[in-house]
């Protein structure tokens, strides 16, 4: 058994962990909590429940480690298990909702964000997140990974298992949608 694996290749890291080694298993989630930890508040917000779901990820990946049948990267794999959770939680927050929502008037506001002011760059980027929590979970994972998180286009694709062109129509539809919704904050 290795004392660390900080400079195993990830497959060495997936052969270890089969076999039970847990510092092996401890290194793919330190590789990985910062990308999961992006994509999750990046479609929930920073929320409570993003550090729960976010073990999740991890926990789901350690029981279907065995599944990784090694076509794409370990990133993709744990992405795409990110992704699912996710979708998911919010899921089930609108049939929570729906069931115990009242209807209620949002704050609304409006300000123009200077450069060098940071409460108000701290505002603008509360308000932008705002925006991203009004669109459809479909366009928020597009815009998080294309976006906040740098994935390309092909690589959205993949990790989503959608065609390219859908990818770039839900892009655009995110981006004219954000545009509306920051119009009205």
């Amino acid at each position: 058994m290795k004392e660390s694996y900080t400079r195993a290749d990830e497959t060495e890291l997936i052969r270890a962990s089969l076999d039970g080694d847990r510092m092996a298993f401890g290194e793919i989630v330190n590789r990985y909590r910062k990308m999961v930890a992006r994509t999750i508040r990046g479609m929930l917000g920073d929320t409570v429940y993003s550090e729960d779901l976010g073990q999740e990820v991890f926990v789901k990946l350690y029981h279907s480690l065995s599944e990784f049948r090694g076509d794409s990267k370990l990133a993709t794999y744990i992405q795409r298990i990110a992704v699912n959770l996710t979708l998911n939680e919010i899921k089930r927050r609108k049939r929570f909702l729906s069931l115990f929502s009242q209807k209620g008037s949002d704050e609304m506001y409006e300000m123009e964000v200077a450069d060098e002011n940071k409460e108000e760059k701290q505002e603008a980027k509360e308000i932008v997140g705002k925006a991203l929590m009004a669109l459809d979970p479909k366009f928020r994972i597009i815009v998080t990974m294309r976006m906040l998180q740098g994935y390309s286009t092909k690589e959205t694709a993949e990790i989503l298992e959608l065609p390219l062109g859908t990818v770039l129509s839900r892009l655009s539809r995110a981006q004219e949608q954000l545009k509306d919704i920051l119009q009205n904050l």
